[in-house]
């Protein structure tokens, strides 16, 4: 990998768009295992969380395979959207507008998935809760937040749906950028907050396992509700 220094605040969007790029330019192949985290952490000069989340993004648009135990790998077969494909979303800084695109977005992505989820794709929602559980017990905020947005990515790829796995990514990095860190402090504060968010991304996973999508639809929507009404308290929404 070619040394890089980000900013951290939004590390894991250039980190990405460096990864993405040395991947079409030909510098990392189809089937090349990636350096480890570690190892990527040092060369981009980011913490491991900033890659974890970069690399998720990837993961979730089809450019990254991540085999736990294993390693993370270029894709065999690669997306055929281009570099310099235009971000839906890049003219929005408004969170109210994003947020509300999610829930809309997320709805439908929560139901496919209950409907088309495989054996591995529950595998990984049940690791991501795990990593949750974890990171409770830990009182791990940074850790949380890492597995919050895996959670919602891993339902996205569980939809088996391109496009929409591909605008799930761009919106969530669209989020995870226009909020910054602070999304920490507004909904990881407290143990009581982690204990009701696990709680509620276990009754998805639990919808999702027993392919109820209609339900799975409207408890990921009272979840996202919840963080839009959050929001409001706060007068984040602008």
């Amino acid at each position: 990998m070619q040394p890089i220094k980000v900013e951290t605040e939004k590390g894991h969007e250039l980190v990405r768009r460096a990864i993405h790029s040395q991947i079409e330019e030909g510098l990392l192949q189809p089937g090349q295992k990636l350096p480890s985290v570690v190892d990527l952490s040092t060369s981009f000069g980011v913490g491991r969380s900033t890659i974890r989340e970069a690399l998720s993004a990837l993961k979730a648009t089809g450019w990254i395979d991540v085999k736990h135990g294993g390693g993370t790998f270029v894709n065999k077969v690669l997306p055929t959207l281009q570099s310099n494909s235009r971000d839906p979303f890049e003219e929005s800084e408004s969170v109210k507008e994003i947020l509300e695109v999610r829930i809309w977005l997320e709805s439908g992505s929560a139901a496919f998935a209950a409907e088309r989820r495989n054996d591995r794709d529950l595998e990984n929602l049940k690791q991501i809760i795990e990593q949750m559980e974890q990171a409770l017990e830990m009182n791990n905020t940074q850790m949380s937040e890492h597995a919050d947005i895996e959670f919602h990515l891993a339902i996205a790829a569980a939809s088996h749906n391109k496009l929409l796995n591909t605008l799930m990514s761009s919106l969530t990095s669209k989020l995870t950028e226009t909020m910054g860190k602070t999304r920490q402090l507004w909904f990881f504060e407290d143990k009581s907050s982690s204990t009701l968010l696990l709680k509620e991304h276990q009754s998805i996973y639990n919808a999702i396992l027993a392919q109820n999508s209609e339900l799975a639809s409207q408890l990921i929507q009272a979840h996202l509700h919840k963080v839009e009404n959050v929001l409001k308290r706060r007068d984040i929404l602008e």
